[in-house]
């Protein structure tokens, strides 16, 4: 695969791209492919999330898992599907708490590319998955690069609003918070994860008008949740 960022991330992630852990990743895809193993996103959409929301206009960080393992559902942002594809459990809740808390009403499409490219960059902490297996390419390389993604942009002095649904996505802003001394200016919203399991502690988060109370306050200017 060609693993090519949008050029003001590549200029960002030189150095990580240049570790050698990243050639092992790319090994590791060659020969999944080489295999025969279906996987998603198709290659083209690996980096979507970077393509889509270029560094400067980051406003907005949605930390997911890993990409949707279903056929066709896979677009390299975190919860969103294409257009055509019924929106899955975890996105439906999503929307019905936008709804609750913004009084949009849910979309009929699950395609959050409306909020990609207002800077909310939807990223999964493992950018590949095989089909029908999730989680089966952590450990592989990908937690670090998004772990560095993180880091970098938890460095800015620009405010950035962070959402972490559910305790995965917690956890590894805690883990790259610990490497980034000194206080910095972003919000971090935490609740749990909007799946099925757990949807009755993530309503009621309200994270759409906080974030973009917390955007107005800073001088960034709201998301407009609405626009999908």
């Amino acid at each position: 695969m060609g693993m090519k960022l949008e050029k003001s991330w590549y200029e960002l992630l030189a150095g990580e791209m240049s570790q050698p852990y990243i050639q092992q990743l790319k090994k590791f895809l060659q020969i999944e492919q080489q295999r025969g193993v279906v996987t998603f996103p198709p290659d083209p959409l690996v980096f979507a999330a970077f393509r889509e929301t270029p560094l400067a206009e980051v406003r907005v960080v949605i930390v997911g898992q890993d990409p949707y393992h279903g056929i066709g559902q896979a677009e390299g942002l975190s919860f969103s599907v294409p257009l055509g594809v019924t929106p899955p459990p975890s996105l439906k809740n999503i929307y019905k708490e936008l709804q609750s808390d913004l009084g949009i009403p849910p979309k009929e499409h699950g395609s959050l590319l409306g909020w990609a490219r207002q800077g909310v960059l939807l990223l999964n902490a493992t950018l590949t998955v095989r089909q029908g297996e999730p989680r089966s390419h952590y450990g592989k390389g990908w937690e670090r690069f998004t772990d560095m993604v993180i880091q970098k942009l938890y460095e800015r002095e620009d405010p950035i609003v962070f959402i972490l649904w559910g305790k995965s996505a917690q956890e590894k802003v805690a883990h790259v918070k610990e490497h980034v001394p000194g206080k910095k200016p972003h919000l971090i919203l935490t609740a749990a994860h909007p799946s099925p399991y757990s949807a009755t502690q993530f309503f009621g988060c309200r994270h759409f008008s906080k974030a973009n109370q917390f955007l107005e306050s800073v001088g960034r200017g709201p998301i407009d949740w609405g626009a999908l």
